[in-house]
């Protein structure tokens, strides 16, 4: 497969062109920098010098991308992609988005919570979360990619909700990611002097992938619902640790929620299950596609707790990004993400 990637100079973008360095069926033909146009990756990211030789190019030549390409990544912020796809939409190339431009059913949410218009609001898009939507992206034009902390939280609380052994007016999502997750450029909150030996929680309430967990959970309960999200910044590079609580319904005990897990996930390769009473770890999925599970029954105050661990820039980011490509091209899925974690 012909691959190009559109802003490879991100975080998000370097960590695709270490994953596609190493998969048997990926031949990388473009790679896009604004700002570094004309270096080569090396300069910008020296590990990668074995990866990738070619110079990077503006997106002044995305027609010349497109047309040598059979799948396009897309690693730009928000309000960029969508551009792109609309640009490119009667062209045979496919497109992964791992912004947030093409997650959305109803892009007056998007609007709502990104501020800015969307402008390809008849896009034949689908949501990239693979467990959860594998046949929908099976022959896709464009793949929204799902979000980072969304992904950890979705997988958390997806097989309660879908069962009905929860309340939906009682889910709470605890999350903290590693700076990575802020981006490459400079900002003062994720400065090294501000996170050294600080946690701090930031956008309570506010958070934009909110309405992004909110759709996928409401989809799977067939209603809508609202929930409470907060998002802290841990002082590490990498990783998500995502705590969900919800209400166990009356007369659900410990034994459904087991089976719910298990029913879910028990032949997903990336989901490792660590069973009720099991304690995710950030170090555990560092550098893997992998999202570990564990959940506890509190009986008595009749709650779960479900928790996650992945890697945001892997599995919340660009390796579920090579797994839908992957699920695109009736490839074998875990195609080129056969990587154990890094560790300690």
């Amino acid at each position: 497969m012909k691959v190009s990637i559109i802003g490879a100079t991100g975080y998000t973008g370097a960590e695709l062109l270490r994953l596609l360095g190493g998969h048997p069926e990926a031949d990388i033909r473009y790679i896009t920098s604004e700002s570094s146009a004309g270096k080569s990756i090396a300069e910008v990211y020296p590990h990668l010098q074995a990866v990738q030789e070619a110079k990077l190019v503006s997106m002044e030549a995305l027609d010349e991308v497109a047309a040598d390409s059979d799948v396009l990544f897309i690693a730009l912020p928000h309000g960029h992609a969508m551009a792109v796809g609309k640009r490119l939409e009667k062209t045979d190339v496919k497109i992964i988005d791992l912004g947030a431009d093409y997650r959305f059913k109803d892009t007056a949410i998007y609007e709502a919570w990104y501020k800015v218009p969307h402008t390809h609001k008849d896009a034949k898009a689908v949501y990239g979360l693979t467990e959860w939507y594998r046949e929908d992206i099976r022959g896709a034009k464009i793949v929204g990619n799902a979000g980072c902390y969304t992904t950890a939280s979705i997988m958390a609380l997806a097989p309660l909700v879908k069962k009905g052994l929860v309340e939906l007016d009682s889910l709470v999502v605890d999350a903290k990611s590693g700076v990575s997750g802020a981006g490459r450029s400079l900002s003062l909150n994720s400065h090294f002097g501000e996170m050294y030996e600080n946690l701090k929680a930031y956008n309570v309430g506010g958070h934009r992938h909110t309405p992004e967990i909110e759709q996928a959970l409401g989809g799977l309960a067939k209603t809508s619902l609202v929930l409470s999200f907060t998002p802290h910044l841990i002082p590490m590079a990498r990783g998500i640790l995502s705590t969900c609580y919800a209400r166990l319904k009356n007369g659900v005990e410990a034994a459904a929620v087991d089976a719910a897990y298990e029913e879910a996930y028990a032949q997903e390769y990336f989901v490792r299950l660590l069973g009720r009473g099991g304690y995710p770890a950030t170090k555990a999925v560092r550098g893997s596609n992998f999202c570990d599970l564990g959940w506890h029954v509190d009986l008595r105050t009749r709650r779960v707790v479900a928790l996650s661990a992945i890697d945001n820039l892997v599995k919340g980011a660009a390796g579920q990004a090579v797994q839908n490509m992957n699920v695109l091209f009736n490839l074998p899925e875990k195609t080129g993400l056969e990587l154990s974690p890094v560790y300690p």
